[in-house]
């Protein structure tokens, strides 16, 4: 019903946009001076008909999850309730909404299935509701702009502030967003650090955050020293830098100032097919190609090598990041401008030293760009470190060894039953907040390195 109701805003935009636009040339046709373009009153009518009915439909989505939970959990018998933390209340309602989508596990209770039931009934009405709000707004907000269709109405002007209310609202959006994230990971972590000490969790050497979360779970007391994890991601960060930014940057060089026309048009496309490749492709890769070749390597030297290594993740998410660098740092070489190049090499500096000493010095923020965004991404990323690094924390700086991320234990603490009110779910929040921390203090270095070591040509 939702799509239904997206598609009714839009139909009955399209019509505003097509009626005005109609009138509006009529209007023209009978000798009348139109004040704004055709085009402008049917933008107009488009835009004062999508925008205002888009965002009441986004509101209500984001409002009715909320407003159908509260009713379903309320109308639930007396006593169910009583002496059940807001975990267990969370359990209970993801088993009633399982259950209205016909995903039975065990013999539920009567009760939970009836509430089921009345869930279903409620998003149906919901959505019911939400089809004819939007039908008739719509239809209202048509009617209206059609209304002002006049040789004299300043459509234009209508259409521009519209669009700079959007910019506006996207930017107020962007800044919240930005906001909102780092308040719940502060407000999350904030209730962590009050269940396990600062000292623990910054000092502690060990990460083991398997905790019981109900009665009858067994499960160990817990470690939660985030520095094995924190190793660990350097680690596989640098291995995947150490391959990816040499790669990077001397295929860019190559293709931005020693490559034939054809081969850059050739070499270049085939090299940014790699950042289009799903990353748990280069995860099986990583897994049946690169860890058996290093642990077959490892056997032949006698070295000891894990089933699962640092090495091997870090190895192909290095190939993963070159294409990131390698196109930053084309652009940014292609960016500088051609008279250095002539000026340069008229004074008898050869290419190498016209790349070293010229080209290089001014494309810099724009490699560091590259690079920056390079490690983001090593940082962030999951499904290679899963399948060829594992999951267990070990504390070693030794890349042929088993590591873990911060990433991937986030997800695995957020994985089977998540009550957030426990270390080992609230783990997680703490282990995104000292990622984002870290991240910030690399982007400010950058960013600092950038502003000491660029140079700005008129």
């Amino acid at each position: 019903m939702t799509t239904f109701a997206f598609a009714i805003l839009l139909v009955i935009s399209l019509l505003g946009y097509w009626l005005n636009r109609r009138t509006a040339l009529a209007i023209r046709r009978d000798g009348a001076r139109l004040h704004s373009l055709s085009g402008y009153h049917g933008l107009y009518s488009l835009l004062s008909i999508l925008v205002p009915v888009f965002v009441l439909t986004i509101v209500w989505l984001i409002m009715q999850g909320s407003v159908v939970d509260s009713l379903i959990m309320n109308s639930l018998p007396e006593g169910v309730l009583d002496g059940l933390g807001e975990g267990q209340s969370q359990l209970i309602l993801a088993e009633i909404k399982s259950l209205s989508r016909g995903q039975t596990f065990g013999t539920p209770e009567d009760w939970k299935i009836a509430a089921g039931s009345r869930l279903v009934s409620l998003q149906a009405t919901s959505s019911m509701m939400l089809v004819a709000i939007v039908t008739l707004c719509a239809l209202g907000l048509l009617i209206l702009a059609k209304k002002r269709v006049t040789a004299t109405f300043r459509a234009r002007q209508g259409v521009e502030w519209i669009v700079s209310g959007l910019m506006v609202f996207c930017s107020v959006v962007a800044i919240f967003t930005t906001v909102g994230i780092v308040s719940s990971l502060a407000f999350e972590t904030y209730k962590f650090l009050q269940m396990v000490p600062l000292t623990e969790f910054l000092f502690g050497l060990n990460w083991e955050p398997q905790i019981p979360i109900r009665a009858d779970q067994v499960a160990a007391a817990g470690a939660f020293g985030w520095i094995p994890v924190i190793v660990g991601t350097l680690v596989i960060t640098v291995v995947a830098l150490f391959l990816a930014i040499p790669i990077g940057l001397f295929s860019a060089i190559y293709l931005n100032e020693f490559a034939p026309p054809l081969v850059r048009s050739t070499a270049k496309p085939i090299l940014e097919v790699l950042a289009g490749v799903p990353t748990v492709v280069y995860g099986f890769f990583a897994i049946l190609v690169v860890a058996p070749a290093i642990r077959s390597l490892g056997a032949s030297l006698g070295i000891g090598v894990s089933p699962n290594t640092a090495l091997a993740a870090g190895s192909v998410m290095g190939i993963m990041l070159v294409p990131f660098i390698s196109s930053f740092a084309d652009d940014a070489l292609s960016a500088v401008p051609r008279s250095l190049r002539d000026g340069a090499l008229a004074l008898g500096a050869t290419r190498a030293e016209t790349v070293l000493n010229i080209l290089f010095p001014a494309a810099i923020p724009g490699i560091v760009g590259g690079v920056l965004l390079a490690v983001s991404r090593a940082i962030g990323e999951t499904m290679i470190v899963v399948m060829a690094a594992g999951l267990i924390a070990n504390l070693t700086a030794n890349p042929l060894e088993s590591v873990t991320t911060v990433t991937v234990q986030i997800v695995t603490l957020l994985i089977g039953d998540t009550s957030f009110d426990n270390p080992k779910t609230l783990a997680a929040f703490a282990l995104g907040m000292m990622l984002f921390i870290v991240t910030l203090i690399i982007n400010i270095f950058a960013l600092r390195f950038v502003r000491k070591y660029r140079e700005a040509y008129d």
